[in-house]
């Protein structure tokens, strides 16, 4: 296979500033079509991006064009029918967070990937940062320790140009399957995916009806760890704030900056690298690394990092989050 041939469905935000830039400067990648239910926009995109072949109907597109490969940028509520029918047709996809509404869906289309053979990856594109992957590699090694206590949070304020993420029949939820599982994603994938054993929420509804815009979330893991996690479209705040502050036996460190804080000889030392990418330049790399790493698995280089059946879990945690935010109680997991 020289070149991935791919079809993109969805051209909202994402697929206009990250994927469909970043995907025509890549030697390996070949868009052939893109989708969207709205003509109007398709043809709009299709012509500033210089792409001949354009559908408002994704099943016509997998009738009609020789692909590789599918990636799914819709509205949440459209992820597993695209997905599914994209994997019958026998492409490979990648979908973007979160990978469903719920967790039965997410359960569905993971089953659906196994059966049908495909490769199904979920776009966690913080997985690929470099700060991120670098203080991954640092956990792996013990340089802290036993884990004992994860703090994360992203408070960033809301914008329109999604306005269907205000709206729980398409979303699924609110700020937290916005941003808060992209921080419990983190969390978990760079601890190495400890069990969960409780799950307590408060969720907030402050300037939206029917989802949350600021979340409160606290995981109590098998083996004793605490895991923290606070996202927001509304609180108050000059800049937007991203941040992971891990806690081990023997050190502790923390995103961003990046800082990897061990004591060496009696003396704290700071062993992340001197020099960082500032906050746009490690948005930018992370797409460009998911999207080079899925063009590498569609071409049978690696296997997918972020596969569907990782997401199932992260699904099944976000479905007792919203069930302990509405009930007002912990919520055990078996």
């Amino acid at each position: 296979m020289e070149r991935v041939r791919l079809g993109i469905v969805g051209l909202g935000w994402v697929a206009q500033v990250v994927h469909l830039p970043i995907l025509l400067k890549m030697r390996e990648a070949e868009i052939i079509a893109v989708c969207d239910r709205d003509r109007g926009r398709a043809r709009l995109v299709a012509e500033k991006f210089g792409i001949m072949r354009v559908y408002t109907d994704h099943t016509q597109m997998l009738e009609q064009e020789d692909l590789d490969a599918v990636i799914v940028a819709t509205s949440t509520d459209a992820h597993k029918e695209v997905a599914l029918d994209s994997m019958k047709a026998g492409k490979d996809v990648l979908v973007e967070k979160p990978i469903a509404r719920t967790y039965a869906e997410a359960q569905a289309m993971a089953e659906a990937a196994e059966s049908s053979k495909r490769k199904l990856m979920v776009g966690m594109n913080h997985r690929f940062r470099p700060d991120t992957m670098i203080l991954k590699s640092f956990l792996e090694g013990k340089e802290l320790g036993k884990i004992f206590y994860v703090k994360t949070g992203w408070h960033r304020h809301r914008t329109q140009d999604r306005a269907w993420a205000f709206k729980k029949e398409k979303a699924g939820g609110g700020v937290f399957v916005d941003l808060g599982i992209v921080m419990l994603d983190m969390a978990l994938w760079m601890t190495g995916y400890p069990a969960v054993k409780r799950v307590s929420a408060t969720n907030f509804h402050h300037g939206t009806k029917q989802v949350e815009d600021s979340s409160v979330v606290s995981l109590r893991l098998k083996d004793g760890a605490l895991m923290n996690i606070e996202v927001s479209w509304t609180i108050g705040l000059d800049d937007d704030l991203y941040y992971c502050q891990v806690y081990g036996t023997e050190g502790s460190a923390s995103l961003t900056p990046l800082r990897i804080n061990k004591e060496l000889h009696g003396n704290l030392v700071n062993l992340a690298p001197a020099k960082v990418d500032p906050p746009h330049t490690l948005f930018k790399r992370s797409y460009e690394n998911e999207l080079k790493h899925f063009l590498g698995a569609v071409r049978n280089f690696h296997p997918v990092i972020s596969p569907a059946s990782e997401s199932v879990q992260r699904m099944r945690i976000t479905d007792a989050v919203y069930k302990s935010a509405r009930l007002s109680k912990e919520i055990l997991l078996s």
